[in-house]
């Protein structure tokens, strides 16, 4: 091997030393970053396009070269229109190979929805917007919606009742449309289940109704331990021609959420959801229903009660009671023991 031979192939050996270290600087290393966390969250929304996908991508600091990314981007076919949505989680020390193959493959990382105690509609789909990618505007406006609830077998007053308390895994992305049918298949499965639907039917009530019953339960009390018992004073009344005269049902019906008493005007109010003024059960849901409140009404106790009354001693249990002077007994204890207490 001559001079010229040897002085060639070392400089092809420093250039090929040189590319290998260009390409791993703008593809394969991780890009200068300030996050501390090992992995962090990248939302890419429906219809995005590949230009906003790199200022989602630029915002989280895991492009270094905007130049080198696009490019390999187009090697890899990681453009297209529109982009492949979702939410990621990725690693911020991963080059810009690694990141396009990760979105690419659109492998997401579910999220937890958590429904509870909401008590409007409203409050759900905001509730619900905190997570999926729908806004809370769009959700309500689905909610909304007369002839899609019918679809489903909903209308704006019943819909709450498709709404079991428990934690749901979703993707991001899922369309508001998408959501509520999973909630559809989620609600029946509930009823599927230890003998739900047997018990409702033996007591004359579909399960929207139940449900309805069990969200005044749930406004009465917060002690699981006595909730069967007071669905049984409400079945008594409604079995004996009585209005279910329940207070939780009055402050829905005025919005007046802050009341600390219903006076008068609660119960003078115009509306389907008195119960002073209406007999038997409210147009819909008043709240979301506990599973506790709702197996608490398809169990209700079988007894004698007609009232009940919260007991002075702060525990949050009620003091029931068969007749008219019973209860007005139980009341006039608690009185004085408020009074007692300055309240």
């Amino acid at each position: 091997m001559n001079k010229t031979t040897k002085i060639t192939l070392a400089v092809l050996a420093i250039l090929a030393v040189v590319a290998g270290a260009v390409l791993y600087s703008k593809f394969l290393a991780a890009p200068p970053t300030t996050h501390k966390e090992e992995k962090i969250f990248v939302k890419i929304p429906t219809d995005a396009t590949f230009d906003t996908v790199v200022l989602i991508l630029q915002k989280e600091g895991l492009v270094r070269d905007e130049g080198s990314f696009r490019w390999l981007a187009a090697k890899l076919n990681y453009a297209r229109t529109p982009m492949r949505s979702g939410r990621y989680e990725v690693n911020p020390k991963w080059g810009a190979a690694a990141l396009i193959r990760h979105l690419k493959v659109g492998s997401q990382a579910p999220v937890k929805v958590i429904l509870n105690n909401e008590r409007l509609l409203e409050e759900v789909a905001a509730k619900v917007a905190r997570f999926i990618e729908p806004d809370s505007a769009t959700l309500i406006t689905l909610f909304q919606d007369d002839n899609y609830l019918q679809t489903l077998g909903y209308s704006r007053e019943t819909l709450m009742s498709l709404f079991i308390p428990n934690t749901y895994e979703f993707y991001w992305n899922v369309s508001a449309k998408s959501f509520l049918e999973r909630m559809v298949k989620e609600h029946d499965a509930f009823w599927d289940k230890n003998d739900r639907l047997a018990k409702a039917k033996a007591m004359g009530l579909t399960p929207q109704q139940v449900y309805t019953f069990a969200s005044i339960v749930e406004k009465e009390t917060t002690r699981n331990e006595e909730k069967s018992r007071i669905a049984g004073v409400y079945l008594n009344r409604i079995k004996s021609d009585w209005p279910m005269q329940a207070d939780p049902t009055l402050v829905f019906a005025t919005r007046d959420f802050e009341a600390r008493r219903v006076t008068n005007y609660h119960k003078e109010f115009d509306s389907p959801y008195n119960t002073y003024r209406n007999k038997g059960l409210p147009p819909g849901p008043i709240s979301m229903a506990s599973i506790a409140s709702i197996d608490a009404v398809l169990n209700a106790e079988n007894h004698e009660y007609f009232y009940f009354c919260a007991k002075p001693d702060g525990s949050g249990l009620h003091a029931f009671a068969a007749t008219l002077e019973q209860h007005n007994e139980n009341a006039v204890r608690y009185r004085e023991e408020l009074e007692k207490m300055g309240l």
